[in-house]
């Protein structure tokens, strides 16, 4: 059975991206994942449809209302619950959550059912997370002006590692932090360009030490961008050779 999403969202247009473009949308002709879209505003009692409203206690915006998302989200729970799947897992999208990283789109990946909140204005009314969300991610330090774009990065980022949405199955396992490092540089035609020519190694036609290369270079560009990622795993004896050459060169230079 494919993955399902439910997306609870104000603007259920902004999704239409992932079902036309790129790898999610071939992944959607290959039915690997249903994507569903509830509007709160369709849960609303009164003629404006209302959604938020002013914070208790004053301060600036607006904030979500929890009866219009709580009815929203129960009513994705019972469409996937219906299908057969366990309680699926609710997830809020929000400056406050846990960072969004490889490791946890892994794990996500798993799961038979997802249910994306993906919210507005000012924030959501915190009795309506305490009763409903399950996990609260973020995608970096920074305040975005809704969570359909975090939304939409965590279902491409689950989407693609699905069995069978790439083209070459390698490629999910290649990608940047698979491993825990970044990833090494990529060279195409022509042999040079404006003066700058590929490395000897990569059309050298030796497998070995092209995949040699890769792991130095991928651990120079980590070292050099991103060293809390070394700090952070513990090293093979190939990849702590491999460092201590960069070392060395970096010394005689």
């Amino acid at each position: 059975m494919s993955i399902q999403f439910d997306v609870i969202t104000l603007f259920p247009q902004m999704f239409e991206a992932l079902k036309r473009f790129g790898i999610s949308s071939r992944a959607l002709e290959k039915n690997l994942y249903e994507m569903h879209l509830w509007n709160p505003r369709d849960f609303t009692n009164d003629n404006h449809r209302t959604v938020d409203d002013r914070p208790y206690g004053g301060g600036p915006g607006m904030v979500m209302l929890a009866e219009p998302l709580q009815k929203a989200i129960e009513s994705a729970v019972d469409r996937q619950l219906s299908r057969g799947l366990d309680r699926p897992k609710v997830i809020h999208l929000s400056p406050v959550g846990k960072p969004l990283t490889h490791r946890a789109i892994m794990e996500l990946s798993q799961y038979a059912g997802i249910i994306l909140l993906a919210s507005r204005y000012e924030g959501v009314d915190e009795r309506l997370l305490s009763r409903c969300v399950d996990e609260e991610y973020s995608l970096g330090d920074y305040v975005l002006s809704g969570g359909e774009l975090p939304a939409m990065v965590m279902m491409d980022a689950i989407i693609r590692q699905l069995p069978g949405a790439l083209g070459d199955a390698d490629s999910a396992v290649e990608d940047s932090f698979v491993d825990g490092l970044l990833d090494c540089p990529h060279y195409t035609r022509p042999e040079e360009y404006e003066g700058m020519r590929v490395p000897e190694i990569l059309m050298s036609g030796n497998h070995a030490k092209i995949k040699e290369w890769r792991l130095k270079m991928s651990l120079k560009r980590t070292r050099d961008k991103r060293p809390d990622l070394l700090t952070a795993r513990s090293l093979t004896k190939e990849e702590s050779r491999l460092l201590s050459e960069l070392e060395q060169e970096q010394e005689s230079l």
